[in-house]
């Protein structure tokens, strides 16, 4: 199953879920960011790609859909309300991803 973890810039948040999930045997896990000074900007490949998108907040949700609304028709696109208020790999925001995202995957081992 192919996950793409949406933040703004791709910095702090969604680089954090893609180095916590990537660990999952059976998940390809990949981030990206809405904003065109994103270190990876989301595409249409990457889109395309994944099964699951996870947005951080709802802004990433909107801008997903102004950009290719037809293409995430046939996606899951989970928002998980996660502000912009931590650094990369904060120990809070790990534990607040795992909870956030684990009810979403049918996962037989917990992420440590």
């Amino acid at each position: 199953m192919n996950l793409l973890f949406v933040c703004s810039r791709n910095r702090l948040r969604s680089p954090t879920a893609e180095a916590v999930f990537s660990m999952l045997d059976g998940y390809e896990v990949l981030s990206a960011g809405t904003g065109s000074d994103s270190e990876q900007e989301v595409s249409t490949d990457l889109v395309d790609w994944a099964d699951v998108i996870f947005a951080m907040e709802g802004v990433h949700r909107r801008r997903l859909n102004q950009r290719f609304g037809a293409r995430l028709r046939a996606k899951r696109l989970i928002v998980l309300g996660i502000r912009d208020e931590y650094s990369y790999m904060d120990p809070r925001l790990v534990e607040l991803l795992k909870e956030r995202v684990l009810p979403h995957l049918p996962v037989s081992h917990p992420v440590r």
